[in-house]
C-alpha cells in the first residue's frame, strides 16, 4: 500500500490511503492489545487433558511469550513464531513452543474473550482453549519434604577423574555408623532428586530413608546442577564408573557401615554393573530395572506404550516394522557415518507417514533431531549391552520391583529375566515383588503412560516407600 501512496500523484488519492493506514493501524492495535496478556486452559487431549498458563507481550510489533505446563514442571518455555492477524473471520492468533521436538503449535481464534483452535505435534492434533477466567494451580505435591528434618543434611562433592560430583547426604542423628544407600537415577540428565514433571522422587525416598536410620547420598548427573559434564558423550559404562567414585566416597566416611545401591530404571541396570564388580557394595535394590538387552527392552516398551495409547492393528504392526529396522541400522558395526544417518532419518519419515502425517507437511528440522537422538553413543551402547552376565555376578541380597503398569520397563519381560540370571549364577537372596496399579515411578496409576505422571499428587506409592525402607533394614540389621 505504501509503494502505490508514493507513485500516486493525487493529494486526494493521497488522503484517502492515509485514512486507510490509519485505520488498519487502529484495527490491528486494538487485536493486539485483545491478545497480548495472560491466558490458561487446557489442551484437550481425550481422557487426560493437559493445563497450560501462557503469556502474550508486544513491544513495538514484535511479539514474545513464554508457556507453563504444570503437569510436566514446565516453567518459563519461550514461544516463538507468535502470529496475531485480523480479517473478515476474526482475529487469528498462533504461536509455538520454541525447541521442543514436533514444533508444539497452538493456531486458534479470538472470539467472545477465549482463544480456542487446534494444537498439533508431531502430526496429532488436539483442541484448545484458553481464557482469562481460568486459573491454573500448580500441581500439589503433598509428598515433598518440609523442615524441620530430624536428620542431618550435608551438601558434598567428589571427583571421578576429571568429573567433579555434587550432591546431599541425609544422615541419621548420632554418631553412627548407618547403613548406606546411594540413588542412582534414571537416563536421561537428572538432578540429585531425580526431578520429573513437578515430581522430586528421590528426595522423598531420601527422606523416608533417613528417617528409619539410613543414611542416603542423592547425586546430581554429570552435566547438570553442580556436577561437572563427562569430557566426551557419556554411555551407561560411564555413569557406571560415577557410581563407584560414590561408593568409594561413602567407603571414606566412619558414620557409615554397609553400603548399598539402589537404581531406578537405568539406574538400576548401573547398579547391577556395580555390584558385580566392586567388593563394597552389600545390597541392591532394582526399581524398574531392565533385565534384558536395551533393543528388546525398547521394542516392548514401544510395545506397550502403543496398547496403553489405544493404537492398534495395522498402525501398530506397521510402526513395530520399522523399529525392528531402525535397531539394525544403529547398532551396525560397517555402516558409514553419513549412511547411518540417512538411513535413520528415512525411518523417522516413515513413522510420520505411518501417523499420518504426508511427506509435504513433515518437520524436517524435528526429523534431523529425532535423528540426532538416537545416534548418540549412549543409544548405541544402551541398545546392545545384556545385563544378565553382570546379574550372574551378584551375589549380595537384592531388591526388584516394578508396577504392572509400568510402560517403559515392562514388569514381566524383566522381572523374569532379573530372576533368572541371578539364580543362574547361584544368588537366591532375591526378594521381588510386581506391583498393581503402578507406574514406571511407582506411583498408582490408572494407564502407566507418561503423560499420567505429572498429574498425578502422588511421587511414590507409600506402600513402595515402606517396602524399601523395610527391606534395607532387614538385609542391614
Amino acid at each position: 500500500m505504501q509503494s502505490n501512496f508514493y507513485q500516486v500523484e493525487s493529494d486526494l488519492l493521497k488522503t484517502i490511503l492515509v485514512v486507510m493506514a490509519v485505520v488498519i493501524g487502529l484495527s490491528v492495535s486494538y487485536a493486539e492489545d485483545r491478545v497480548a496478556g495472560h491466558w490458561a486452559g487446557e489442551i484437550e487431549i481425550p481422557g487426560q487433558p493437559i493445563a497450560v498458563k501462557i503469556d502474550l507481550t508486544i513491544n513495538d510489533s514484535d511479539w514474545s511469550g513464554t508457556i507453563d505446563i504444570p503437569a510436566q514442571g514446565a516453567k518459563g518455555l519461550p514461544l516463538s513464531e507468535i502470529g496475531v492477524t485480523e480479517n473478515d473471520e476474526g482475529v487469528q492468533v498462533k504461536f509455538s513452543i520454541r525447541g521442543i521436538p514436533g514444533n508444539p503449535t497452538f493456531d486458534g481464534e479470538l472470539q467472545d474473550g477465549a482463544i480456542s483452535g487446534r494444537f498439533s505435534q508431531s502430526g496429532a492434533t488436539f483442541d484448545f482453549r484458553l481464557s482469562r477466567d481460568i486459573v491454573v494451580k500448580d500441581p500439589k505435591r503433598p509428598q515433598e519434604p518440609k523442615p524441620p528434618f530430624p536428620y542431618k543434611i550435608e551438601e558434598v562433592a567428589f571427583q571421578n577423574g576429571t568429573v567433579n560430583l555434587a550432591g546431599t547426604l541425609t544422615l541419621p542423628q548420632g554418631d553412627g555408623p548407618f547403613p548406606a544407600v546411594l540413588l542412582i537415577s534414571g537416563s536421561g540428565l537428572q538432578d540429585r532428586d531425580e526431578t520429573l514433571v513437578g515430581h522430586k522422587p528421590f528426595w522423598v525416598l531420601a527422606d523416608h530413608l533417613s528417617r528409619a536410620d539410613i543414611a542416603v547420598l542423592r547425586v546430581d548427573d554429570p552435566g547438570i546442577g553442580k556436577s561437572t559434564p563427562h569430557p566426551k558423550p557419556p554411555t551407561t559404562a560411564d555413569f557406571a564408573t560415577d557410581v563407584e567414585a560414590g561408593v568409594a566416597f561413602l567407603k571414606r566416611d566412619r558414620r557409615v557401615s554397609s553400603i548399598g545401591l539402589i537404581g531406578h530404571s537405568e539406574g538400576g541396570l548401573i547398579a547391577a554393573i556395580v555390584a558385580s564388580r566392586s567388593s563394597d557394595v552389600g545390597f541392591i535394590v532394582l526399581m524398574a530395572g531392565p533385565g534384558v538387552p536395551g533393543a528388546e527392552l525398547l521394542r516392548k516398551q514401544n510395545e506397550r506404550i502403543f496398547g496403553a495409547a489405544g493404537i492398534a492393528g495395522e498402525r501398530k504392526q506397521n510402526l513395530l516394522v520399522i523399529l525392528d529396522q531402525l535397531f539394525p541400522i544403529l547398532t551396525s558395526e560397517d555402516m558409514a557415518a553419513d549412511k547411518r544417518r540417512q538411513a535413520v532419518e528415512e525411518i523417522v519419515r516413515k513413522q510420520y507417514e505411518i501417523n499420518g502425517v504426508p511427506p509435504a507437511q513433515q518437520d524436517k528440522a524435528h526429523i534431523r533431531a529425532l535423528a540426532e537422538q538416537s545416534l548418540t553413543p549412549w543409544m548405541r551402547y544402551f541398545l546392545t549391552f545384556d545385563p544378565r552376565p553382570a546379574l550372574e555376578k551378584i551375589r549380595v541380597p537384592v531388591l526388584a520391583l516394578n508396577g504392572e503398569l509400568d510402560v517403559q520397563v515392562d514388569a514381566e519381560q524383566n522381572l523374569t529375566a532379573i530372576v533368572a540370571a541371578l539364580k543362574k549364577g547361584g544368588n537366591h537372596k532375591i526378594t521381588v515383588h510386581r506391583l498393581p496399579e503402578h507406574n514406571h515411578l511407582f506411583q498408582r496409576a490408572k494407564t502407566g503412560l507418561v503423560n499420567e505422571y505429572g498429574t498425578i499428587e502422588e511421587t511414590i506409592s507409600p506402600m513402595v516407600l515402606d517396602l524399601i525402607r523395610d527391606w534395607v533394614l532387614s538385609v542391614t540389621q
